[in-house]
Formats: C-alpha cells, sequence, structure tokens
C-alpha cells in the first residue's frame, strides 16, 4: 500500500508588512492548529516514513509539530515553496517512502488533493490534512490516477 499525507501549513501570520513571504510565522490559531492535527493524526493510527516541506517558516513550522508528533525527521524541500500540484506529487514519489507526509502551500496543494480525490476535495484550508491511499506496491503504479481512499480532516 502506498499512503500520501498532505498537509497544508498552519494559519499564518500576516501583522508584519515588513516580512517577505517566505518568512512569515504561524499567528495564535496555526500555533494551536498544527499540534492538535498531529495529535489527532497520531490518535488516527497514521504511520509516517517520511515528512517532506516547503522551506517556508510557516510550512517548517508545521511539519516540525506533525514530526515531533509521529516522531518522524523533517526534510525540507526549497522546489516545494509555492509548487504547483504535480512538483508536490513528484517529490513525494522520489521519495520512495510507502507513506509519505508533505507540507506545503496553496495553490499546489489543493490542487492536488482535488486531484487524487477525483475532485471530492475542493480546497485545503489552513492545517488540513488529507490522507490518499493506494492498493499499489509503488509510486509508479499511482502516477496520474486518483487514490483508491481519502479522507479529509480540518481543524475546525
Amino acid at each position: 500500500m502506498i499512503e500520501l499525507i498532505l498537509v497544508r501549513h498552519a494559519k499564518s501570520d500576516w501583522g508584519d508588512a515588513g516580512l517577505r513571504d517566505h518568512e512569515r510565522t504561524l499567528n495564535e490559531r496555526g500555533l494551536r492548529d498544527a499540534p492538535a492535527m498531529a495529535e489527532r493524526l497520531v490518535a488516527a493510527g497514521a504511520e509516517v516514513e517520511r515528512i517532506l516541506s516547503s522551506t517556508a517558516v510557516r510550512a517548517r513550522t508545521t511539519a516540525a509539530e506533525f514530526g515531533a508528533a509521529l516522531d518522524v525527521e523533517v526534510d525540507l524541500d526549497p522546489e516545494l515553496y509555492l509548487a504547483p500540484a504535480e512538483t508536490l506529487f513528484e517529490k513525494a514519489g522520489e521519495s520512495g517512502a510507502a507513506s509519505m507526509m508533505v507540507v506545503a502551500h496553496n495553490l499546489g496543494i489543493s490542487d492536488l488533493a482535488a486531484q487524487l480525490s477525483n475532485g471530492g476535495i475542493e480546497h485545503m484550508p489552513t492545517c488540513a490534512v488529507a490522507r490518499f491511499a493506494w492498493d499499489a506496491e509503488s509510486w509508479e503504479e499511482i502516477a496520474g490516477r486518483a487514490a483508491d481512499r481519502w479522507e479529509l480532516n480540518t481543524p475546525r
């Protein structure tokens, strides 16, 4: 079985106009939602081999919460910053891991979730967690194909 978990970064702070987009931090709600959603994922029995995250502060802070809860190291990839759906899926597949988490940004993360759910997921709100599973042995087998099973969890 191949499993891909997509996480949109938690709610970020727009308060400091002097910050570059890449450097925006999580706001109070984001700091609350990220560990709560990570614990919810652990309680659901998720097991993740690898976590890949965008290098943006808001994404890597979110990923760190999931990594701590799942006891998995987070790998940062600058190509995931504002990446399109195709790049997100390609990077996940390159990992070779049977169970992979990608923490990234909209629009790419929502576009990929929509593709993998065959349109069932229209939008990934901040700190949403979408799980996709395929009855397959390799990433090559699932390329270009919607998941056999999927679910979406949101902080609200």
